[in-house]
């Protein structure tokens, strides 16, 4: 069975939204960043990124990872495409040139744009939001995103889906991505393409699904 290491609310919520996706059977290990505990090496402490079990399974101290039978594997984006391809339903690339594309907007999503939206999104989870220096990390990071923001729009122009004209793994993987500056909607109100398409994604009952356990997550640990 599929295991997958790490809570909720984390990068592992794009893997869990995956799995739900692809209808597989999970044992979710919920391991804490080790960020959110005061101690996270004392002998009570939770399961966490510091933790040695987990050091053994991921030397990175990071989540999350999953588990496949003798695979091991890092990085939630990466996870996601080996996941789609791996099932070879229509998530996945049917053909060498969608396996491609479907690469490519992983890679620029994580590369061109999640540098910025986590700088958004860590600024409202360290409540800095209504600081000078919060809203001016923020506006920074905004202004930043308009290039990337505009190829998507403009590409999303006359297509529902990124690549294919169904919901694939690139869709799944990039509106994660993108989910961190939500908070930001003027961001959104102007570009309309991405606002919708972004709906019609979270609107998917396995992202639902996966919202649904991650708002049992307790915020605070």
């Amino acid at each position: 069975m599929l295991t997958i290491y790490g809570v909720y609310r984390s990068r592992a919520s794009r893997v869990y939204w995956m799995a739900e996706e692809l209808g597989l059977a999970f044992q979710s290990v919920p391991v804490l960043q080790a960020r959110r505990l005061a101690e996270p090496l004392s002998t009570d402490a939770p399961l966490n990124t510091q933790s040695p079990d987990f050091i053994a399974v991921n030397p990175m101290a990071q989540i999350p990872s999953i588990r496949d039978g003798d695979l091991v594997m890092h990085e939630s984006l990466a996870i996601n495409l080996y996941l789609a391809r791996r099932d070879g339903g229509p998530l996945s690339g049917q053909t060498v040139e969608e396996d491609g594309l479907l690469t490519m907007w992983t890679v620029w999503a994580a590369s061109q744009v999640e540098p910025l939206t986590v700088k958004i999104v860590l600024t409202y989870d360290n409540g800095l939001e209504d600081s000078e220096g919060g809203q001016q990390t923020i506006a920074v990071a905004c202004r930043s995103l308009r290039r990337p923001l505009a190829v998507l729009e403009g590409h999303l122009a006359d297509r529902q889906w990124i690549v294919g004209g169904r919901f694939t793994v690139a869709d799944l993987n990039t509106a994660e991505v993108l989910r961190y500056a939500q908070s930001e909607e003027a961001l959104f109100d102007a570009h309309p393409n991405i606002k919708v398409w972004i709906e019609r994604c979270q609107s998917r009952p396995a992202y639902k699904a996966m919202q649904a356990t991650r708002a049992k997550e307790p915020i605070e640990v």
